[in-house]
C-alpha cells in the first residue's frame, strides 16, 4: 500500500508540473470574421527536451499563402484558404471550411526566437522552436 501512496504523490507532482508548463504555453484561436464558413485549422503543440513545435494542417494552402510572425513572445499564423469553382459549377454538397484564419500562440521564455523556422510540406506547416536563454523580440519566419 506504501509504494502505491509513493506513486500517486509522484504522478501528482508530474501533473501538477504539467498543468503549469501547459499555462505557460497557452494556445489562443483569433477569429477574423464571424462566418459560418470560416476555416479554422487543426494543430499540434510538440515538445521535445531540445525544442518546442507546432504543426498546423493547411491543406489547399501555398507557401505564399501563409504568414508567420513573432512579436512580444506571441507567435501568430494567418492565411486563407479559397475554394473556387469553375465556371457551370455549383456545390451540391460542401464540407471543407474556406476562408481567413489566425491563430496565435504564447511562447514560453525559453524560446530561442533567434532560431525560430518553419517548413511547409504535405499541407502541414511545421513550426520548429528550439529551447534557449537567448531572448529576441521581433522577427518575421519565412516558409520554406
Amino acid at each position: 500500500m506504501g509504494d502505491f501512496t509513493e506513486f500517486g504523490i509522484e504522478v501528482e507532482k508530474h501533473l501538477s508540473k504539467l498543468g503549469k508548463d501547459i499555462q505557460q504555453f497557452v494556445e489562443k484561436v483569433v477569429p477574423l470574421t464571424n462566418e459560418d464558413k470560416d476555416f479554422a485549422p487543426d494543430c499540434d503543440i510538440v515538445e521535445s527536451e531540445a525544442e518546442f513545435k507546432i504543426l498546423i494542417d493547411l491543406p489547399g494552402l501555398s507557401k505564399k499563402e501563409i504568414g508567420i510572425s513573432l512579436k512580444d513572445n506571441v507567435l501568430t499564423v494567418k492565411g486563407e484558404r479559397e475554394i473556387v469553382l469553375s465556371e457551370g459549377e455549383e456545390f451540391k454538397r460542401q464540407e471543407r471550411r474556406r476562408g481567413a484564419f489566425a491563430r496565435s500562440f504564447a511562447l514560453p521564455e525559453n524560446v530561442n526566437k533567434a532560431e525560430v523556422n518553419a517548413s511547409f510540406r504535405n499541407g502541414v506547416l511545421t513550426v520548429s522552436m528550439p529551447k534557449s536563454e537567448n531572448l529576441k523580440n521581433s522577427q518575421s519566419i519565412p516558409v520554406k
